[in-house]
C-alpha cells in the first residue's frame, strides 16, 4: 500500500468529505433534519399498523407528515401527534414532536402540560372502553413505560438547547475577548507611539535647536551679506522645523487630534506656503501656478500636495544637486494635479552627504492613495525625475 494513495478507509473518508463539501452534499444537509423525521414517522406507522387503510394507519400518517412543520409550529405539530399515539400507538412522530418544542420552545408550563398529555394518550387504550382499572400491575408498567416516553425527549430537547446557548455564549465570548486582544494591543501601539514621539522630540529638538544658534551666531558676527542671508534662512528653517516638530509630536501623544500642551493644533501648511517653500529650498527652481490656493476650500488635498512637492524637493537636493525643477500644481478632473519634474544633475555640483531611508515616495503614494489618488515617479529621458500625483477634491 502506497503511502500517497492509502488505504480504501482513507480514500472512502476522503470522498465522502468532498461530497459533503459539494452541492449535493450542501442540500442534504438541509434537506436531511426535515425528511428523516418524517420518514421515522412514516416507517413507524407502516410498522405498527400495516399497509391496511385503516384510521388506525391514516392518523398516523398525519401525524407523521405534520413534522414537515415542526420547527415553525412545534406546539400545533406536537397536537397533531397525539391522536396517531393514541389511535395509531406510534411513538416516534409525538416524541420528535415533544423534543422539537422542547428545543425550540422551553416553557415550563408548556412541556408539563404536553408532557400529560403524552402521557395521557399513551396510557389509555383506545378505545377507552378497553381500560381495566383493576389491573394494577399493567397499569403500572404502562404508566412507568409512558412517563419515561414523555421525559427522554424533554430532557433531551433541554440538553441540545442548553449546548447550543453554552456555544453562543462561548462564540460571544471569543469575540470579545479578540477585541480585547485588539484594544490591548492599540493601547500598546499608542504608548509606543507617545515613547517614540518623546524620544524623537528630545533628540531632533535638540539638534535643530544648536543648528538654529549657531546660524544665529554666524548671523551676527559675520560681515559677508551673503552668509548672513543664508544664516537667517538656516535658522528660519530651524524655528520652522521646531514648530513644526511640536505639532508633530502633538498629533502622535493626542487623543481626539489636540493636547491639553497646545490646546489645539497649529494650521497645516498648504499651496499658500509652497511659494515660500520653493523660495527656501537653495534651488532653481520654476513654479507654475494653475490653481488659487484656498479656491476649493480642499485643505486636506492642498497639504498633499504641498508635501509632495516638499519631499521631491528634498530628493532633487540629495539625488541631482545643481539641477534645474520645474513645479506645476494645476486643477485636474475634479481635483489637483501636480507635477514636479527635474532635470540631470550638475556634474561640478558637490553631492550632499544627506540620509534617505527611502521611504518618502511611499509614504506619498499611500497618502495621495488614502485620499483617493493617484502618485507617480520614475526617470525620464532627459536622465531627470519627475513625479506626478493627482488628488481629488471630493475627499479632501
Amino acid at each position: 500500500m502506497s503511502a500517497a494513495g492509502g488505504g480504501p478507509r482513507t480514500r472512502i473518508r476522503a470522498a465522502w468529505r468532498a461530497f459533503a463539501r459539494g452541492v449535493w452534499g450542501r442540500r442534504l444537509r438541509r434537506i436531511a433534519p426535515v425528511a428523516v423525521p418524517v420518514l421515522l414517522g412514516i416507517a413507524d406507522a407502516v410498522l405498527v399498523n400495516g399497509l391496511k387503510l385503516a384510521l388506525e394507519l391514516g392518523v398516523s400518517v398525519v401525524a407523521a407528515a405534520a413534522l414537515l412543520l415542526r420547527r415553525r409550529f412545534p406546539l400545533l405539530v406536537f397536537l397533531f401527534t397525539l391522536p396517531g399515539l393514541y389511535i395509531g400507538y406510534i411513538w416516534f412522530a409525538p416524541m420528535i414532536g415533544l423534543y422539537t418544542l422542547a428545543a425550540l420552545r422551553p416553557g415550563r408550563k408548556r412541556l408539563g402540560i404536553c408532557a400529560v398529555l403524552l402521557i395521557a394518550a399513551h396510557f389509555f387504550p383506545y378505545p377507552i372502553s378497553d381500560f381495566e382499572l383493576t389491573d394494577y400491575r399493567e397499569n403500572t408498567l404502562v404508566l412507568i413505560d409512558a412517563c419515561v416516553t414523555s421525559a427522554a425527549p424533554i430532557a433531551l430537547g433541554l440538553l441540545v438547547r442548553t449546548r447550543r446557548e453554552l456555544a453562543s455564549r462561548v462564540e460571544d465570548l471569543t469575540r470579545s475577548l479578540r477585541r480585547e486582544d485588539r484594544l490591548l494591543a492599540d493601547r500598546v501601539k499608542t504608548t509606543e507611539r507617545a515613547r517614540l514621539a518623546r524620544e524623537m522630540h528630545d533628540v531632533v529638538a535638540h539638534q535643530v535647536s544648536l543648528i538654529s544658534l549657531q546660524a544665529g551666531a554666524v548671523q551676527v558676527s559675520t560681515a559677508d551679506e551673503t552668509a548672513r542671508a543664508g544664516a537667517r534662512t538656516i535658522r528660519e528653517l530651524s524655528v520652522r522645523t521646531l514648530e513644526e516638530l511640536r505639532h508633530m509630536v502633538g498629533v502622535l501623544r493626542a487623543d481626539g487630534g489636540h493636547t491639553e500642551e497646545t490646546g489645539g493644533l497649529a494650521p497645516q501648511p498648504d499651496l499658500e506656503e509652497l511659494p515660500r517653500l520653493i523660495e527656501m529650498s537653495a534651488l532653481d527652481v520654476t513654479y507654475e501656478r494653475g490653481v488659487v490656493a484656498g479656491a476649493s476650500g480642499a485643505k486636506t488635498v492642498e497639504r498633499a500636495a504641498f508635501r509632495t512637492v516638499q519631499e521631491a524637493l528634498t530628493n532633487v537636493r540629495k539625488h541631482a544637486p545643481g539641477a534645474r525643477v520645474k513645479v506645476r500644481v494645476d486643477p485636474a478632473d475634479g481635483g489637483l494635479r501636480v507635477e514636479i519634474r527635474n532635470g540631470p544633475p550638475d556634474a561640478a555640483a558637490t553631492v550632499p552627504a544627506l540620509p534617505g531611508g527611502g521611504h518618502g515616495l511611499v509614504g506619498l503614494r499611500e497618502r495621495a492613495q488614502s485620499l483617493g489618488g493617484t502618485l507617480e515617479a520614475g526617470a525620464t529621458t532627459d536622465g531627470g525625475f519627475v513625479v506626478r500625483a493627482e488628488f481629488p477634491y471630493g475627499t479632501g
